[in-house]
């Protein structure tokens, strides 16, 4: 990708933020001013990083706050400059947010490792703190990426690896799906570079031998829409190449030849069709299954039961033209950017009341952000607490239903007492039983994707047992145990 130029950036800013130009134009002749005379391993003057994550940020509308503090977030680490200045030049919100994205001194430490963990720290906890830090990280971590070429082969591979184990699972649970996408293939690109070189041709040869048959479908359905005079946009969306290598290295298509595996991808081309209103969601959906035959095990309503990282959309995947299969995601244009852009989105649709917007959207979250407050609050050693946020956090997970139909997020190997103590500290002490889709399970049942679950308590219960807690997952859940088993011994 081509290097930003500040023209190019200033025009952007000009275009969504025009009564902030000055003060962000000041934040760049400082970053400048300081960065003089450093140099990238690309030979390029220092401040191209920078720009480039300004840029990141301004094309999701970010506020100037947060475009300040892109443009100067290396200034604290790596030149004279000091929060104090930052402040008096221009803010407290502006020296916060450079200082949060800031690496602890290494001074602090004796060796790179210990280092390593506690800025991992830092960055995870931005979450809870300022969902601001964490973006503003990530569009870092994405010029950082797209540059890495420049690296040593050790580097690029330690780089590539922490992205995934870190900055793609944070881009995931703020639904900043296009970023995540990004750093997964390039993470790829580096990690595994001749399957990844294997996958985009493979990619590039089935999209060659599909195209016409996907256009062909995406006009015969924009031409419905239009006659139905139903607002609309419709674009191609091809998978990206590192959720292409994790499907065909599940279990199951180990066995088949490359071909094969990309023929039983069924979501590997989607029609986008973005149009006005939820209703119109519905009917194009009708529009769509009465012009295509669906699968009929392959629809999903995400609009009335959304993923917990505000992604929304109704999912269908039909035997297209030439009964080419293809997946239609149907939502609207406010559905798409946020599907896009994820918690960031809400600068273009919020404006001003975007930075509470989001803190408020993560804050109900309260599968992540009360695990990842018990987490910090359990495990004072960086080591320990880095670790348990990538296996409880950072892992696969599964969605599970109450029986009012809310969705509950837990880490994979979760039993129904995680669940029980996701409801609330109440429903975990008075513990009785669980059923799950019906049926009683134990304490120790591990649930699974979609299961559906409803905890019996009784006021009369005994409460948690000692056992528990070697039966529970997730930190929350032992942590209210053991504080349960003290305060009643």
């Amino acid at each position: 990708m081509e290097s930003i130029d500040y023209e190019k950036f200033l025009s952007l800013v000009e275009d969504y933020n025009p009564l902030n130009v000055e003060k962000i134009k000041k934040a760049y002749e400082m970053a400048d001013y300081y960065h003089k005379g450093q140099y990238r391993q690309s030979g390029e003057p220092y401040i191209i990083h920078p720009l480039n994550v300004a840029y990141s940020l301004a094309e999701m509308y970010a506020d100037s706050d947060t475009v300040c503090a892109g443009l100067l977030h290396d200034t604290l680490e790596d030149t004279k400059m000091t929060k104090a200045e930052i402040e008096e030049e221009f803010n407290k919100d502006v020296a916060s947010l450079v200082d949060g994205v800031t690496n602890i001194s290494r001074m602090n430490f004796s060796s790179q490792e210990e280092e390593n963990l506690a800025n991992t720290r830092k960055i995870i906890n931005g979450l809870t703190e300022d969902v601001r830090i964490i973006i503003i990280k990530l569009a870092d971590r994405l010029h950082n990426m797209r540059t890495l070429q420049y690296k040593s082969e050790f580097k690029q591979k330690e780089n590539s690896l922490e992205t995934l184990e870190i900055f793609t699972p944070l881009a995931n649970h703020i639904g900043a799906y296009r970023i995540q996408n990004e750093l997964e293939d390039l993470s790829l690109s580096y990690l595994k570079p001749d399957a990844y070189k294997r996958l985009e041709h493979y990619k590039e040869y089935t999209k060659a031998q599909n195209e016409k048959y996907i256009e062909k479908t995406l006009l015969s359905i924009k031409n419905i829409l239009d006659d139905k005079n139903i607002p609309n946009e419709i674009k191609i969306r091809t998978k990206n190449i590192y959720s292409i290598y994790k499907r065909i290295h599940k279990e199951g298509y180990k066995l088949k030849s490359i071909h094969e595996q990309f023929q039983n991808i069924h979501d590997l081309f989607a029609l986008k069709i973005m149009v006005d209103t939820i209703p119109n969601c519905y009917q194009t959906l009708g529009i769509v299954h009465s012009k295509y035959h669906p699968m009929n095990d392959k629809f999903k309503d995400f609009i009335y039961n959304p993923k917990t990282n505000l992604y929304r959309s109704l999912h269908t995947t039909v035997f297209g033209e030439n009964e080419r299969l293809v997946q239609a995601q149907i939502r609207t244009f406010e559905m798409d950017r946020i599907a896009s852009f994820g918690l960031p989105a809400y600068w273009a649709i919020d404006k001003g009341e975007a930075r509470v917007t989001m803190q408020q959207e993560l804050k109900s979250k309260k599968a992540l952000y009360n695990s990842l407050q018990e987490i910090d609050n359990v495990f004072l050693d960086n080591q320990s607490f880095v670790e348990r946020v990538k296996t409880e956090i950072f892992s696969n997970r599964i969605y599970v239903y109450t029986p009012t139909g809310e969705i509950i997020e837990l880490p994979v190997g979760s039993t129904p007492i995680d669940f029980a103590y996701s409801i609330s500290d109440e429903v975990g002490n008075n513990y009785l039983t669980a059923l799950v889709n019906d049926e009683s399970q134990n304490i120790d049942y591990q649930l699974k994707n979609n299961d559906r679950v409803k905890i019996i308590t009784s006021k009369n219960s005994l409460g948690p047992q000692n056992d528990w807690v070697s039966k529970a997952k997730t930190t929350n859940a032992k942590t209210k145990i053991l504080e349960f088993r003290k305060k009643h011994m």
